[in-house]
Formats: structure tokens, C-alpha cells, sequence
């Protein structure tokens, strides 16, 4: 029996440390996604607040309540729904993605490669390991933003037995063609589903372009948005996607002893 999964990529301007605000916009967004029968959904990097560094120890303690408010959201619309947010960590705080399958917490993943150019790594604290989790929709592997850069990363989530990659982001201008031509790269090199959520407008001092992906196996756009807030829809074709691996077999054929 085929199956298929209908995801979206939720694209929209984080207010700067406004978590209310940001948290209104995500309950409507995924309420239009839901009711057009998505059970996949992802939201762009630290979607709570953006990176408020001045004030990211004081946001941070809202992420409790916040990961409960996404468990509601995935239990409320039986969905699958992902994105990251400032994770409290004693004195530290982690950039987390959480996944949350229809109220549950099916993983989280802490953010390996800190972008450096913006001083990520002076506020945040890196995670250690990768993640690929079991969900409803399929297994999920999960890299965040800046992550896209390390394609061992990417390769390890695919031979791990991922069927879809998330990933979300805060990808600025003026790297917009390295966000589209590396998130392709990462699906025709895996051969599996993308789904990426890039935040857009002006969040403080930066300028998002948006051009939020979801790519097929063969690493064609099944859809794509603009520079505005949008929702992006599209069908995951498992069937296809075990098919385009029967023709090309990159994964039978690597020889991984030799590099």
C-alpha cells in the first residue's frame, strides 16, 4: 500500500523577543495548515522570540510552557510538529528543535554547529548528538539553520533510516542561493524528503528573505515561498521516493571503508 504524507513549511516575520505575538501567529498558521490536511509542520529556527540575545536567559524559561503549547497544537490536529526554540540547560541555554507526534514529545535535537559569524557560540551551548526520531508521519532526522553547511551530518540522519529531513532555520540575506543550492544538495544526496521553514522580514538588524523549501528525492521544488509570510504545502510520495533509490542506488553502492 503507498503512502503519502501531507507537510508544511510555516514562513513567517519573528517579532524580536515577542513571544506572544510570535505564538498567535503560529496557533493560526497551523490551523490553516491542519485544515487543509496536513499532518506535518514546521516552523522556522527559535520561533518563540528570535535571537534576542540581550534577553535570551529571561525567554528561555518560557520554553517549557511553550514545547506544552506545541504538544496541544499536534494533539489538537493529530499532526506532526517541529521547530526550535531557547532550551533552558541549568546556567546554559541549547538551541532545541522539539518534535511533538500528536501531543507527545517523539524527540528533541540540540543544535551541533553554532554559527559563529553571528555569535552563536557565545550565547548558546552546542548539542552532542544527532537525532532521528520514530513519528507517525515517518522517521524525521532534524538539523538546524547553519547545520545545512555539514553535509556529514545530513548523510549520518539518512543511513540512520530517515525518510524526511526538517530542517528549520533563520537564514538571512544575502546567502539566499547557498540556503536553496545546499537544501537541494541534501536531498538528492540522501534521497529522501526536505521540508525547511526559514523565518522572513526584518527581525532586528537582519533582513530574512524567506524561501521556504520542501523538496522530493530527486531534488525538485514541490514547493517554494516568497519573501512574505506564507504556508507551504506539498505531498510526500514514499512510494516515489523508494522507487527513484530502486534506480539509482547511491546507498547500496557507497563505500564508506574507502573515505
Amino acid at each position: 500500500m503507498s503512502r503519502s504524507v501531507r507537510a508544511a513549511a510555516i514562513q513567517f516575520n519573528i517579532r524580536l523577543g515577542d513571544i506572544d505575538a510570535n505564538v498567535a501567529t503560529v496557533r493560526e498558521a497551523v490551523a490553516r495548515v491542519a485544515a487543509q490536511g496536513c499532518r506535518l509542520a514546521v516552523l522556522p529556527e527559535v520561533w518563540s522570540s528570535g535571537f534576542a540575545y540581550r534577553e535570551l536567559n529571561e525567554l528561555a524559561r518560557r520554553t517549557p510552557e511553550l514545547v506544552e503549547e506545541m504538544g496541544r497544537l499536534s494533539a489538537e490536529y493529530g499532526m506532526v510538529l517541529v521547530g526550535s526554540l531557547p532550551e533552558p540547560d541549568g546556567d546554559k541555554v541549547c538551541n532545541t528543535a522539539y518534535i511533538l507526534d500528536q501531543g507527545n514529545l517523539a524527540g528533541k535535537y540540540r543544535k551541533i554547529h553554532l554559527f559563529s559569524l553571528m555569535n552563536e557560540d557565545r550565547s548558546f551551548t552546542g548539542g552532542d548528538h544527532w537525532v532521528v526520531a520514530d513519528t507517525s508521519v515517518g522517521r524525521i532526522g532534524v538539523f538546524i539553520c547553519y547545520d545545512l553547511r555539514f553535509p556529514e551530518l545530513a548523510r549520518r540522519l539518512a543511513v540512520e533510516g530517515a525518510e524526511i529531513l526538517v530542517v528549520p532555520g533563520e537564514w538571512p540575506k544575502p546567502r539566499e542561493e547557498h540556503w536553496r543550492t545546499l537544501l537541494r544538495a541534501r536531498a538528492i544526496e540522501n534521497q529522501l524528503f526536505l521540508v525547511a521553514a526559514n523565518c522572513c522580514g526584518v527581525t532586528g538588524k537582519l533582513d530574512f528573505f524567506g524561501s521556504s523549501l520542501i523538496i522530493g528525492p530527486k531534488g525538485e521544488l514541490l514547493a517554494e515561498g516568497g519573501y512574505e509570510p506564507a504556508e507551504l504545502v506539498a505531498d510526500l510520495d514514499f512510494a516515489g521516493m523508494e522507487k527513484w533509490r530502486e534506480q539509482i542506488t547511491c546507498f547500496r553502492d557507497r563505500k564508506p571503508e574507502y573515505y
